[in-house]
Parts: structure tokens; C-alpha cells; sequence
């Protein structure tokens, strides 16, 4: 008796399914296995960017097993459980840990990265504050002045008041950079640890969750 052409379309759906979903696992692993081929757990640089890759590419990871639970669903629907969902269980439950894992390590480099760039701004403060302190001395001042005159930047009979007049435009305008950078460098790092904060650890949680209840899923 052959099959009716529903069937026929259920399976070769499933088999679609089936193998679109181990080619994308396949590819999670083969891009982690690169990563892994240079593993350096002594830095804290390559723990950081194992950590964004790993969860950068587990939502396709994701994807992959849930097609190939779907595919399986298609195909052995009265199965109770066939040996690709214990597969996919397995799978998912392995990353599931992996996830786990993961969150505490990226708490603990964010704060590491958080220290090393508030320690920088501290540096740039501390740099601006005596810059300012220097500024606010008349004889510095006036020394500069004398500088840009001899650097061509001012007339050689430019009266002193003139010198004065320029080079505290110039500390101004030094003084505003200096500010300007450090403004800059607070909101990058603002963007970096909320970039690390929601796209690294939080993500982390969100997917650990998502693997628990397919592995639950495949299972069930």
C-alpha cells in the first residue's frame, strides 16, 4: 500500500529538518573547536572572547537542536524516544551547563575590565588635575607664552600681555581635549560593561533556561 502524499511530504520535511538542524550544531562546533585549538586559560583576554563567542553562536546551536526535535516529531511521531532526541537532550543539556558556567566567569571579567578602565580614567583625572594646577601658576603661563613665541606661533614683538592672552587659550583649549577624551573613555566604557552586562551574562542566563526545557522537551 503506498503512502499517502501527505506522509510523504511529512517526511521528507522531517528529513529537511533533521539535517538542517546537525549541520548548524555541527558548525557550533567546529567554530568553538577553533577557538579551543588556541585556548590560553591563563588570559583573561581569551577567557572573554571564548565566552562572547560561545554565547554569540549558541542561539544557532539552539536552533539546530530544536529542528532537529521538530524533525524527529515528523518522523517518528508515536515514538516515544528515539535515539536523536536523547541526542538533542544530551546536547542541550551539555550546553545548558556550559551556560551556567559561563555566568559567574563573565561576572568576574566584566569586573576585572570595569577595574582596568576605571583605573585608566583615574590616570587621565589625576593628569588633568595637575595640568590644571600648573595652568593656574602665572609663571608657567608665561613661560609658555614665551615658547610659542620662539615656536614661531606668535609675533617676536608681541607684548607680554598678548603672550599671556595666547598661551592660556592654548592651555584652555589643551584643558577641553583632556576633558573631551575622558568623557569619551567614561561612556565607552559604560556601553562596554552594559554590552558585557546584557549581551554576555544575561544572555548566558536566558540561554541556559532555553537549553534546560528543550533538553526537557526532547525528553517529555
Amino acid at each position: 500500500m503506498s503512502a499517502s502524499p501527505s506522509g510523504s511530504q511529512s517526511l521528507r520535511l522531517s528529513f529537511v529538518l533533521r539535517w538542517l538542524g546537525i549541520t548548524l550544531v555541527a558548525l557550533l562546533a567546529l567554530q568553538m573547536a577553533v577557538l579551543l585549538s588556541a585556548a590560553d586559560w591563563a588570559d583573561g583576554v581569551f577567557k572573554q572572547l571564548l565566552i562572547e563567542r560561545l554565547v554569540n553562536q549558541a542561539p544557532m546551536g539552539l536552533i539546530g537542536l530544536l529542528l532537529m526535535l521538530l524533525g524527529s516529531r515528523l518522523d517518528q511521531p508515536e515514538t516515544a524516544r528515539p535515539p536523536i532526541r536523547w541526542l538533542v537532550c544530551v546536547i542541550s543539556a551539555l550546553l545548558a551547563i556550559l551556560m551556567i558556567v559561563v555566568v559567574p566567569v563573565s561576572i568576574s571579567g566584566n569586573q576585572n575590565l570595569s577595574g582596568e578602565s576605571d583605573q585608566t580614567l583615574e590616570q587621565q583625572k589625576g593628569q588633568l588635575e595637575m595640568a590644571r594646577q600648573q595652568s593656574a601658576n602665572p609663571e608657567n603661563v608665561k613661560m609658555l607664552g614665551n615658547q610659542l613665541t620662539q615656536a614661531g606661533q606668535l609675533p617676536a614683538d608681541a607684548s607680554e600681555d598678548d603672550k599671556v592672552k595666547a598661551a592660556q587659550a592654548f592651555i584652555d583649549k589643551q584643558l577641553a581635549q583632556m576633558e573631551q577624551q575622558i568623557k569619551q573613555g567614561e561612556r565607552q566604557r559604560n556601553l562596554a560593561v552594559n554590552q558585557r552586562r546584557f549581551g554576555g551574562t544575561l544572555s548566558a542566563v536566558i540561554l541556559a533556561v532555553a537549553f534546560v526545557l528543550l533538553a526537557l522537551a526532547a525528553v517529555i
